[in-house]
């Protein structure tokens, strides 16, 4: 066994107190440093951890640590402020899969989650290596030492032998690992955010004299708001601003504030940030902008070395309306109002727009964070906050960019059980749409990836901040529907259908309602009413009327949910008749989701109050009430479905397949497209099944493979190749339909005539049956991780653009829903009277490149098209793939940004 991890930067991450460590791997100058580590042990853990109390083990591990790279040994220290407080390592016999492994921590550090995050990242680097499990032994009486295998989530067995203890901790990362390292990093994450989002005392420093400056402005809103907390600011020439005391220097301080607000010129910031870190502040908020790249990195380095969380720079500021908090740190024009809505944003124009829109609805916020920049805390950590603060059942997000998208994705899944989360789609166009050099890069649009993270995750995601807000509004203050059927009902015919034709457009259904239920709607309504659906109750329909039906529609099984379209007419007024009363006076909430559409209405959306001490949304826009009711009934529908599962696969070799691809990366340092038979040796690996092919360097060959291939009806493909080949259609490379050994010939001239010294050979492949032509690949997104692409296959399957995609691992969910997803899906279930696809095999298909494509982050791109689908079985006809030099990375692996 080698290692190969060797390029690993170092990184920082959070323990159980939120406290934050440098993890990297050890190097020669740490000799010292571990040998300082032991020499500080006491006796006691000293013999806990080599046995005996032996000074000379310690002088041996320190050199093991610090000696020169070699196979199958890898170390790891954490850091904090310079010292080295923990160690773990591991050591494999030559060609071994099983590795022992030792931690050590400084005896001040215990019980901080340092060698729990040690051993995670040791636990990686070893897979990478090949290490399918990790031994230890223990003393009996090591209890936290056995707490910490235990608690890590693995697979631990423990064999007793006397006073000792023989642990083999298998390393195989799945689910119950995964959620035993999300609840670890959730709590440390929360942890390290209350100095932030929950400051006890708050420091602005930059509050210029001049009440025109940010800094000044933000003092304002903390001082005019309702924090109860003690309020500093930090000036080198003035004595007080806005009445607050003004220290000349953050040390000068009387005592240490948890949150640090910095709002002074860019070029300062790196050097308020060490300052702030010196004298012990644990949270940073910075609406500085115009930071250059060295002064980023310098803010980074402080926030990282001193362990300050950091929001910004180049943002609005933040903002908790908790009774117990009250703090607005933000230069709004008004303060937020209080509420139940978490919102974290990237630009300060959405936050304004989305702060001013909660309040004109009476939702209001827990918490708002302007992330700005980003460089810190995310969209990931504010969903972990909210989760647990007790106050949030709404998140709203707007997210121009991801820093660990599966991570957000494994995080939003989880908190969107509980709560809806909301987000606008930024960055939805093609502007930015990279050249593609294959059918999978071409499908794979920015649009498509995004839209598949926010579908796989639970996400409801909006186009504009108005249809979030309306969306807001609706799952505010009503229940979800338990499916897409709506009936629309009005006092006035136009209206009515043009709300039903909204609610077709969003998707939702208006169908006929059943006989005896119009029957009663009849006999509640006036004379003239239609009673089918959209239900027109006529403009002289009154309170009481309106009323009655409205309930009994919400009461019956038929619908999901009822649209009430109201315009106002002379008879109501006449009659002093107030419909709108009517569906806010209901003695108690009904079942079913009631909206309604005022053309009427200034404001594109409102909340009217109830007498059940609830409230009903009301739309100027029928589409406006449509969306919003098609983006509930899919949050409905994603709630109502298991969360899926990782299929486990037979018949893999993941092992032999980066054997593979290390071979083919080593003559191929820069990457490239695979040959034919690499290709069919890596499918192999995962069990993808092609259709029969040989290779042929001449037309004696190419003659000699027809005979061999050609089906009952003696007809074959050839098809040219030479690297880098990728549309054979369009370069006219390929013969069908050849029937004997002169028209093999004769392909094979004409081939080799026209592409002359770039042919290196020629595939022949008998011709395929009858069957529906798809499309599957993946595409490896360096963000984004791979995205696994699938849809309508052909040589028009650009030109049609009928595709999915979802990403990597794919659960028996995403597979389902993948394959239902483009336009051309009934097709596989049976279409005018055709016999379905092999629905079991296509599955398959998709969870086996699902595999592969994590297995190997060096798969860039892998072409599959066309895959052939038939009653009978799933066969790909044509298949490139495309690797690339890429290291191994978890997205899981606990750390910071």
């Amino acid at each position: 066994m080698t290692d190969t991890h060797t390029g690993q930067a170092p990184v920082h991450a959070l323990l159980a107190d939120g406290t934050t460590i440098r993890i990297r791997r050890s190097s020669p100058g740490d000799r010292a440093a571990v040998l300082r580590l032991y020499e500080e042990m006491s006796d006691e853990n000293l013999r806990l951890r080599f046995f005996s109390i032996s000074r000379a083990s310690a002088r041996q591990a320190a050199e093991r640590v610090a000696g020169p790279p070699r196979p199958g040994y890898r170390a790891m220290v954490a850091e904090s402020a310079g010292r080295l407080v923990g160690l773990a390592e591991y050591e494999a016999e030559p060609h071994g899969t099983t590795a022992d492994v030792a931690l050590a921590v400084a005896d001040d550090w215990h019980h901080r989650g340092v060698a729990t995050l040690l051993l995670e990242h040791l636990a990686d680097a070893a897979r990478t290596a090949g290490v399918t499990a990790f031994t230890a032994d223990a003393l009996a009486e090591n209890l936290d030492v056995l707490r910490v295998f235990h608690d890590l989530g693995l697979r631990v067995r423990r064999q007793y032998d006397g006073p000792e203890v023989h642990c083999l901790v298998e390393l195989t990362e799945d689910e119950a690992y995964l959620s035993a390292v999300d609840t670890r990093g959730r709590l440390a994450d929360v942890v390290s955010l209350r100095p932030l989002l929950r400051p006890g005392s708050v420091v602005v420093i930059g509050a210029g004299r001049k009440p025109g400056s940010v800094g000044r402005a933000i003092l304002r809103n903390i001082l005019t708001g309702s924090f109860a907390g003690r309020v500093f600011a930090v000036h080198p020439v003035a004595s007080a601003i806005a009445g607050v005391h003004a220290y000349r220097s953050v040390a000068a301080l009387p005592q240490v504030p948890d949150l640090a607000v910095v709002a002074v010129p860019a070029a300062a910031v790196p050097q308020v940030a060490e300052e702030c870190g010196k004298a012990g502040i644990r949270a940073l908020l910075v609406v500085s902008a115009g930071l250059d790249a060295h002064q980023s990195g310098m803010l980074m380095d402080a926030c990282r070395r001193h362990g300050m969380r950091l929001v910004g720079p180049n943002c609005l500021g933040l903002a908790n309306t908790e009774e117990a908090v009250g703090l607005d740190a933000t230069f709004t024009a008004r303060h937020p109002g209080p509420g139940t809505a978490g919102v974290a944003v990237q630009s300060g124009g959405v936050g304004i727009a989305l702060l001013d829109g909660m309040a004109r609805l009476g939702i209001g916020v827990s918490s708002f964070v302007s992330l700005g920049d980003k460089y810190d805390v995310s969209g990931n950590d504010l969903l972990q906050w909210w989760e647990g603060d007790g106050h949030t059942t709404l998140a709203l997000l707007h997210l121009e960019s991801f820093g660990n998208p599966r991570a957000f994705s494994r995080t939003a899944r989880r908190v969107a059980r509980t709560m809806p989360v909301l987000t606008v789609d930024a960055g939805r166009s093609e502007a930015g749409r990279r050249a593609a050099a294959s059918h999978t890069a071409a499908a794979a649009t920015p649009t498509m990836t995004r839209r598949a993270l926010f579908t796989q995750a639970g996400i409801t995601a909006t186009r504009t901040i108005g249809e979030l807000l309306d969306t807001a509004a609706l799952l505010h203050s009503q229940p979800l529907p338990t499916g897409t059927r709506v009936a629309v009902v009005s006092n006035a015919g136009g209206a009515g259908v043009l709300a039903a034709d909204a609610c077709a457009d969003a998707g939702l259904t208006v169908a006929a309602l059943p006989a005896g239920l119009a029957d009663e709607l009849l006999a509640l309504l006036p004379r003239g009413a239609i009673a089918t659906n959209p239900v027109d109750a006529t403009a002289a329909v009154g309170e009481e009327q309106l009323r009655a039906c409205v309930e009994r529609l919400a009461r019956h099984g038929a619908v999901d949910s009822v649209l009430v379209a109201l315009v106002p007419t002379a008879v109501a007024s006449a009659t002093g008749e107030d419909l709108v009363r009517a569906l806010t006076d209901a003695p108690e909430p009904l079942p079913r989701p009631i909206v309604v559409v005022l053309p009427a209405q200034a404001a594109r959306v409102e909340l009217l109050d109830t007498c059940a001490e609830g409230t009903v949304p009301a739309y100027s826009d029928a589409q406006d009430a449509a969306n919003a009711l098609a983006h509930a009934a899919a949050r409905s529908r994603w709630l109502s479905e298991p969360p899926g599962e990782v299929m486990e696969l037979k018949d893999t070799n993941s092992l032999e397949a980066r054997r593979i691809v290390a071979g083919f990366l080593e003559e191929n340092p820069e990457g490239a497209w695979l040959g034919p038979r690499t290709t069919a040796e890596l499918l192999g690996c995962y069990g993808i099944g092609q259709i029969e092919w040989a290779w042929a360097r001449d037309a004696d060959e190419a003659v000699a493979a027809a005979e061999r291939l050609a089906g009952p009806d003696g007809r074959v493909v050839m098809k040219a190749y030479w690297p880098g080949l990728l549309h054979k259609s369009e370069q006219h490379a390929l013969h069908l339909d050849l029937q004997n050994a002169a028209q093999v010939r004769a392909a094979h001239r004409d081939l080799v005539t026209r592409f002359g010294d770039r042919l290196t050979g020629v595939v022949v492949q008998p011709l395929a049956e009858r069957g529906t032509e798809l499309f599957a690949g993946v595409v490896q997104d360096e963000v984004f991780g791979p995205l696994v692409v699938f849809g309508l296959g052909g040589t028009a399957t650009e030109l049609l653009a009928d595709h999915a995609g979802r990403l990597a691992p794919l659960t028996d969910r995403d597979v389902r829903e993948l394959i239902t997803s483009p336009r051309c899906s009934p097709l596989l279930f049976g279409y005018a009277g055709t016999p379905s696809v092999d629905l079991d095999g296509l599955e398959q298909l998709l969870h086996r490149l699902s595999r592969m494509a994590c297995d190997l982050p060096q798969l860039a791109e892998a072409d599959l098209n066309p895959v052939l689908a038939g009653p009978h079985g799933v066969t790909a006809l044509d298949v490139r793939i495309r690797l690339l030099p890429r290291q191994a990375h978890d997205p899981y692996l606990r750390r910071l940004r």
